[in-house]
């Protein structure tokens, strides 16, 4: 395996003299934001005409997609530029040369950030392009869903362990993966599922409401006489258990958490005719990979929408590598940035969907 790693990686390194990357700039509907990004355009012997946007998942980022030390995006890029396809990748919002404050936008706002890269991507007459797709990586899953469902730009879309179920049902199953993946006593585990899911509830319930951090704090404090009874019940002399009731507050009483706690992707997949590609490992422990490829399939198909391919690669994680204990310590220790036979489900779809030659 690591033999193909290298050869692949050598191969992005080599074509990649070929393409034509420049840095970029422009600005959202009302100019409010200013964007930087990378535009790589390949070779005029391998142009599709044809181009991808990609759009990154929770926690900010640059245009490579730096996440716990491995350049995701510059990574496939390299990769798409290789085959045929214009990429453009930006910054995200706060961060290297795009303006605007990550800390306040929602997944809503970053769909729209997606729609003005579309427009900027039109706007450049000189390339010819036929067709403009949407690649998202985790919550890009979603905003790339939002931003498909209102603009007839966008001609396809690629998730890549992306979300396709609703906000609080994420949550839920975000954190018991997490969860049964700790090292932890299985008393631990039951308390930490059993308060989890009654913040989620109470988030969701006061999601529109002033008073969200009171019931949270109200919910928690009731829970904790029960457990506190539980514990000492059971004879436990040192409670190790620690729930961060703060910082989860302090989270989901912040604008992105009100809006993803909310988030339906029925409404917007039903809208989407374009093709539909979205891939997740076997081993994700952040988005759920048989529930969320179910609800690609599913959500789309209630609009009508039969053109969606979904892939289960084996053995490997959120970041899409081979991994052992699959947790989130365990991504920047592993070597392979993104496994091989991701970039080649992914050629093999655009040749079928006649994106790329």
């Amino acid at each position: 395996m690591r033999k193909l790693i290298f050869v692949v990686t050598l191969l992005f390194s080599v074509n990649a003299l070929y393409a034509q990357n420049t840095d970029v700039t422009f600005k959202n509907g009302d100019g409010t934001i200013t964007f930087g990004g990378t535009l790589s355009v390949p070779a005029a012997e391998k142009n599709s005409g044809n181009a991808v946007i990609l759009i990154s998942g929770t926690g900010k980022q640059d245009r490579d997609g730096n996440m716990a030390g491995h350049p995701w995006f510059k990574v496939l890029a390299a990769y798409l530029v290789d085959k045929g396809l214009t990429v453009l990748r930006t910054d995200d919002r706060g961060e290297g040369k795009t303006t605007g404050k990550y800390e306040t936008a929602t997944t809503g706002d970053f769909a729209k950030d997606a729609l003005s890269a579309v427009a900027y991507l039109k706007s450049r007459k000189e390339l010819k392009l036929k067709k403009i797709g949407l690649l998202g990586h985790s919550e890009g899953g979603a905003a790339i869903t939002i931003a498909a469902a209102a603009s007839k730009d966008v001609a396809f879309l690629i998730s890549l362990s992306g979300l396709a179920t609703n906000g609080y049902q994420a949550q839920i199953l975000q954190n018991e993966d997490i969860v049964a993946a700790a090292p932890i006593p299985d008393r631990d585990k039951k308390r930490y599922n059993e308060i989890n899911a009654l913040m989620f509830k109470t988030a969701l319930k006061y999601a529109d409401s002033s008073t969200l951090d009171t019931m949270l704090n109200r919910a928690y404090a009731a829970w904790k006489v029960k457990d506190d009874a539980l514990i000492k019940s059971e004879g436990v002399e040192f409670d190790h258990f620690r729930y961060p009731i703060y910082s989860y507050v302090n989270n989901a009483t912040g604008p992105w958490y009100r809006y993803f706690i909310k988030y339906d992707p029925a409404p917007y997949l039903a809208k989407i005719k374009v093709p539909i590609l979205a891939i997740n490992g076997s081993k994700d422990i952040m988005v759920n990979p048989a529930v969320n490829l179910a609800d690609w399939k599913k959500l789309s198909a209630a609009g009508g929408n039969k053109n969606v391919k979904t892939i289960e690669l084996p053995g490997l994680n959120h970041l899409l590598q081979h991994c052992k204990t699959c947790q989130i310590q365990e991504y920047k220790e592993i070597k392979e940035d993104i496994a091989p036979e991701v970039f080649l489900e992914i050629g093999k779809w655009l040749k079928e969907q006649k994106i790329i030659n």
